[in-house]
């Protein structure tokens, strides 16, 4: 189970790392945002020691002159630790085992030759390891590091106090940074020194860092105690009590539920880092005002340009490839790009990262110009291919028939006259046709082919007129499609948001989840009142 929880924890770690990178490199995360958002792996006693059933890990701690190594000498039974002045060093870590344990994994993770082992045969106390940590309030900076280097592998923390020290601050702001991380018991030592106003003001001071009625021992440090006034004995059955498998489970599930937690917070902090889904309906409805506003000036300015090309294609009667009039120019561009960037920054207005959605739209700026290019110049080929209307394409085909069959006609009408005037000439002997009929023959045969002519004549459409025509349905055909370039890129930016915000939901419910993790169900009343409420 504890390997489970372990690995579960480092799996999410690792995968919460992997989301920030990501996320840092798609602009949705800056990053020290990220750097935030990254936990180290945290420590605990589990891995000093090399199998399942391992100790609980009690520490000592308090200030200088409290008496924390007498108590442990007393609890102990023996002098194990150096006292006072017999101290050579103030930042000397003391260690009390059973002689049964190993500490292969414990040299792992810290120099032995720095630390005071003792060992015992006590089969009471085998299932408790005692540290002896260094005076948190001496002047020694590096006794804090080496605190702080053995918090993550305690259990159960005995915070050490005095009637005259009980108020000392660095000892007490670490209690309130480490609070919800351990199990505490609270020592005020030297009660022969003290009175009941001293413990109900400590009492006071604990229930206000969020400890419910406190488990607080009062012992005297001499040997010669007074017997009703000491509990030392009380608080050697308490730790002996919590040695249990049970308790250990509980504290350790505990642990991780609250780095599991912590977690959790830095997570939901990133939401409003992404911005609000909401968001986006107000991006949307601005992108399509802007881009009306924006459509309607560009076409504006393509009216002068599209012009100058199409009296350029008319006159060679074929697309040109490159010209000294181009459509897309730098006015064009820049119009453009204002446009995206007050998208972006309404973008920006409202929450989201600009980042992403400049990536998104990055690929628009490009895409623009050859799509004015490309649909302009499909649209005015097909357009001189095929210039006019139908009308006129009708008419201009009923005038190329009539000019061919309409002649034809008529000489078929003079051809007969003149065949019918010969026979009547020969039967009658009258004169053969004159020169009126030779004129007014003439005269049809030449109507009937110069109208149709003259008609194909006036009804020939204008190259110009097809070419700027078409030059404009290019226009319209390109700004569609820059229109959809730009709503699949808000949709892409939509879908890219939604992915992230579906990770960090997920990772909500891998912190909040309990499949392969007991509930924390705290069973004695005694381990109830060590840990303080969340």
């Amino acid at each position: 189970m504890r390997k489970n929880m372990a690995y579960d924890y480092s799996k999410l770690l690792v995968d919460v790392e992997a989301w920030a990178h990501a996320s840092v490199k798609g602009g949705w995360i800056n990053q020290q945002q990220a750097l935030s958002l990254i936990v180290e792996p945290d420590s605990s006693a589990n891995e000093l020691f090399s199998n399942n059933d391992r100790p609980l890990v009690v520490a000592f701690m308090g200030g200088t002159g409290v008496g924390k190594s007498s108590l442990l000498n007393k609890l102990s039974g023996q002098a194990i630790a150096r006292t006072g002045v017999e101290r050579p060093t103030s930042m000397e870590v003391t260690l009390y085992h059973h002689q049964q344990l190993s500490l292969k994994q414990l040299e792992d993770k810290f120099p032995l030759q720095n630390i005071q082992l003792s060992q015992h045969a006590d089969s009471i106390n085998q299932q408790v390891v005692w540290v002896d940590m260094p005076d948190f309030d001496s002047t020694e900076e590096k006794n804090k590091d080496i605190v702080m280097q053995w918090l993550p592998y305690v259990d159960v923390l005995i915070y050490v106090v005095s009637p005259e020290r009980y108020r000392d601050n660095k000892a007490w702001q670490l209690l309130l940074a480490e609070g919800a991380s351990h199990a505490w018991l609270f020592v005020m030592n030297q009660w022969d020194r003290g009175d009941s106003s001293q413990f109900d003001d400590f009492k006071q001071q604990l229930s206000k860092a969020g400890f419910n009625d406190p488990i607080i021992y009062k012992t005297i440090s001499h040997l010669e105690a007074i017997e009703g006034e000491d509990e030392l004995a009380q608080l050697q059955e308490s730790i002996s009590s919590l040695a249990s498998e049970n308790t250990i489970e509980q504290l350790e599930n505990r642990g991780v539920q609250q780095r599991r937690d912590a977690i959790k917070q830095k997570v939901q902090q990133c939401f409003m880092l992404l911005g609000k889904q909401q968001g986006f309906s107000e991006l949307a409805e601005s992108q399509r005002i802007r881009w009306i506003a924006a459509r309607s000036q560009l076409i504006q300015g393509f009216e002068w340009p599209v012009k100058q090309l199409a009296v350029i294609y008319s006159k060679k009667a074929v697309v040109i490839e490159q010209n000294s009039v181009k459509l897309w120019d730098e006015w064009a561009q820049n119009r453009f790009d204002d446009y995206l960037d007050e998208l972006i920054l309404t973008a920006d207005q409202n929450g989201f990262p600009s980042m992403p959605l400049r990536k998104q739209l990055l690929e628009c700026r490009v895409k623009a110009e050859k799509h004015i290019q490309a649909e302009t110049e499909l649209a005015c080929r097909k357009a001189l291919i095929d210039p006019g209307n139908i009308i006129q394409r009708a008419i201009l085909k009923i005038a190329k028939i009539s000019e061919l069959i309409l002649p034809l006609i008529a000489m078929g009408i003079v051809g007969f006259q003149v065949f019918q005037g010969y026979y009547d000439s020969a039967v009658t002997e009258q004169a053969f046709l004159g020169v009126n009929f030779a004129v007014h023959s003439s005269l049809l045969i030449l109507i009937s082919w110069l109208l149709p002519f003259f008609i194909g004549k006036k009804m020939q459409p204008s190259l110009e007129k097809a070419a700027f025509k078409g030059l404009n349905f290019g226009v319209g055909t390109a700004m569609a499609m820059i229109d959809k370039d730009i709503s699949q890129a808000l949709m892409g930016f939509k879908n890219e948001h939604q992915a992230m915000v579906d990770s960090l939901e997920m990772f909500v419910a891998r912190c909040d989840t309990n499949d392969d993790r007991q509930e924390l169900i705290v069973e004695s009343e005694q381990l109830r009142r060590m840990l303080v409420k969340d």
